[in-house]
């Protein structure tokens, strides 16, 4: 219970600075929202990766490598994103550096969802 409410709570302290970055009437730009979308393709391929692959096997596996590097791909991107926005001047740099924190928090609080949820037990994310 407790590692559901801090992962719920990293959540929302992550979404707040994106929200920070953007609705700042200093910043009052909404581009860095184009984030979200990394937020929502960033445990996919991971998820059918586990789904595909058998985690007996204790040698390494093409198709779960291949999701690791595809989801390392959009992490960085949506860490590229805010800095390539910065540099056109679509948004200034105190915006970039609070969607890089929301980034930040967001990232670690899927991964440890990943870990929490992750494992073969009774109460798991894959019951879903």
């Amino acid at each position: 219970l407790a590692a559901l409410i801090s992962l719920s709570f990293g959540g929302a302290v992550g979404l707040m600075f994106l929200m920070l970055g953007c609705a700042l009437p200093q910043y009052n730009r909404y581009w860095p929202l184009f984030v979200l979308f990394f937020y929502i393709l960033s445990p996919i391929p991971y998820c059918i990766a586990r789904r595909l692959v058998d985690d007996t096997d204790a040698t390494s596996n093409a198709c779960k490598e291949l999701a690791i590097f595809l989801t390392t791909g959009i992490v960085v991107s949506a860490f590229g994103l805010p800095i390539v926005f910065a540099r056109a001047q679509l948004i200034y740099w105190g915006a970039c550096a609070l969607v890089l924190t929301g980034n930040t928090v967001i990232f670690a609080t899927i991964l440890g969802f990943f870990l929490v949820f992750g494992s073969n037990d009774d109460f798991s994310w894959q019951q879903w």
